[in-house]
């Protein structure tokens, strides 16, 4: 070919880049069993960068159970994984596990807890933890905690419903009762709300205010006062059921946040952090630490393509 050759643009060009001596830890690809013991799951976990298998390390799991998305989300390759990876760093082994009921997969999987929002994939994640704990000695059984945001509100469920097996947990702007939230959404996965001759109903089992007598950890409860997709009441919900139930819990309300709280994500990200280490890891973090101004988190998220 001669010098003005060039290649041709329809054809598809592969790239590969060299990570090998940066510092970079990659997560671990892993497979567990579901509750039935036959179904695998699939998910990642991570792991700190100064890691030393003679230790063992608390467990924090990432939920979000669906039905239109998992605890995992994409495969695809990101740097950090949303803050996975950071909590690792912290001097934890982060799990996360996409149970049945989540999308990705056949359609007897994502349909295997239709009508049941209630399940919150939480028996999926403890039995596929349970699997990881007993196959590695580094992995602190006893010290399990739990988090997650929106639909991963279910961190307050897993509390409720596993309180021997989650000793801490973190549920962020959660639908904890989903009469409470978009009926085009609850009706889409639950159906149509029926009350029963006894005064119940079939969304009953699925609102976590009616099980948070159970709670025995450590809870913390984040919501941003001006949340136009999950109204703030549905936390409010469980703290009343908390507070006539005489249970101790933690409140954090986000004036004027919405959603994902906007400017003051940094400082609940330092709250979730903050509330690990000292109540599951059993240390006392830095006095106010100070993260990153939103701004600048934002702009190296959309350079990193995870935005």
């Amino acid at each position: 070919m001669g010098k003005e050759a060039r290649l041709d643009p329809y054809f598809a060009a592969l790239y590969r880049v060299n990570f090998d001596g940066t510092g970079m830890k990659l997560l671990t690809p892993i497979t567990v069993k579901a509750r039935d013991g036959k179904t695998d799951l699939y998910g990642f976990l991570f792991k700190p960068t100064n890691f030393d298998v003679t230790k063992k390390y608390p467990v924090i799991d990432h939920i979000y159970p669906g039905p239109q998305t998992g605890s995992c989300g994409s495969r695809s390759f990101t740097a950090a994984h949303k803050d996975m990876q950071s909590l690792a760093e912290l001097g934890f082994v982060v799990v996360c596990i996409d149970g049945m009921g989540t999308p990705g997969r056949s359609k007897s999987f994502h349909d295997a807890l239709y009508g049941d929002m209630a399940d919150n994939t939480i028996p999926d994640q403890v039995a596929g933890i349970k699997q990881l704990a007993a196959k590695y000695a580094w992995m602190d059984g006893e010290r399990m905690g739990i988090y997650g945001h929106s639909g991963g509100g279910a961190a307050a469920a897993a509390m409720f419903h596993a309180p021997e097996f989650f000793k801490v947990g973190v549920s962020e702007s959660g639908n904890h009762d989903n009469r409470e939230y978009e009926d085009d959404w609850a009706e889409k996965w639950i159906g149509l709300l029926k009350a029963n001759s006894d005064g119940t109903t079939n969304y009953d089992s699925q609102a976590n205010e009616n099980f948070a007598k159970n709670l025995k950890g450590r809870l913390l409860l984040v919501h941003g006062t001006m949340d136009d997709n999950v109204p703030p009441n549905n936390t409010l919900l469980v703290v009343d059921a908390l507070i006539k139930a005489n249970k101790d819990f933690d409140l954090l309300l986000v004036p004027n946040a919405a959603h994902d709280y906007g400017a003051a994500t940094p400082y609940v990200t330092r709250r979730r952090w903050d509330y690990f280490v000292r109540y599951l890891a059993g240390g006392e973090p830095p006095a106010e630490y100070r993260m990153k101004p939103y701004a600048e988190q934002q702009a190296a998220l959309k350079w990193s393509g995870e935005q």
